[in-house]
């Protein structure tokens, strides 16, 4: 039985993980590499996993990523960043990516974040 997402933000991330899925199917060993990759810059280290989501979700503003918005939005959360800090990052990279990295902003993440904090009630 398959869930159904609850709204936009979980469908978004419903439609990753099965595109994600699809593709390790078709070409596992890069998807291997690419997660293990991926895994290892996400540890904690120097800098915490909330800091780490924190920079992601700037890059991905600042490169327009809608997928990656919506996935490091949930990680800043899921990492317990606050929704200043959040907002804070958006500012930050509103200072490098302008209007469009701001549109985002001020749309799509704070979409997630209500969406994601009315479906953890």
């Amino acid at each position: 039985m398959q869930h159904e997402p609850r709204n936009s933000t979980e469908a978004a991330l419903h439609d990753y993980k099965l595109g994600l899925g699809t593709f390790t199917q078709k070409m596992p060993d890069i998807a291997h590499h690419y997660n293990a990759f991926t895994e290892a810059c996400f540890k904690e280290g120097k800098l915490s996993q909330k800091e780490k989501q924190l920079i992601a979700l700037g890059i991905s503003l600042y490169s327009q990523d809608e997928y990656c918005i919506i996935y490091h939005t949930k990680g800043c959360l899921d990492q317990g960043a606050t929704e200043e800090e959040i907002l804070e990052s958006v500012g930050v990279a509103a200072a490098f990516g302008g209007g469009a990295a701001m549109s985002q902003a001020v749309t799509l993440v704070q979409e997630c974040m209500t969406e994601l904090n009315e479906l953890k009630q």
